[in-house]
């Protein structure tokens, strides 16, 4: 299996392209490069049937968000609020995402 490079990380903000969530916005919980997923906030809800144990002594049903293909998603623009494309540029030495609608790094510098 190869490692497929994310054009969207931890904490970015996402647009669902398709499927049953198609149009909804959330924040990236986890990006799974080798898997090519990633999991979103709010968004592809499933409901999982927990036995009770030390960690949830009630057990039950609980939902939570599952992992999706990381091309259903598309990257929010932070300066332009827009669903975009990611190109890359060289910034002082360092790679950062840019947008393509805007022009405007992505990445914050440290």
């Amino acid at each position: 299996m190869s490692l497929v490079k994310l054009n969207v990380k931890k904490g970015d903000t996402v647009v669902v392209l398709s499927g049953k969530d198609k149009g909804k916005q959330g924040k990236v919980l986890q990006a799974l490069p080798k898997k090519n997923k990633v999991v979103v906030e709010g968004v592809n809800k499933v409901k999982r049937h927990t036995k009770p144990s030390q960690k949830a002594p009630q057990g039950g049903i609980l939902t939570k968000e599952a992992p999706m293909h990381a091309s259903k998603v598309m990257l929010v623009c932070p300066a332009c609020k827009k669903a975009t494309r990611v190109g890359h540029k060289e910034v002082n030495g360092n790679n950062v995402r840019v947008c393509k609608k805007c022009g405007e790094v992505i990445d914050q510098t440290k």
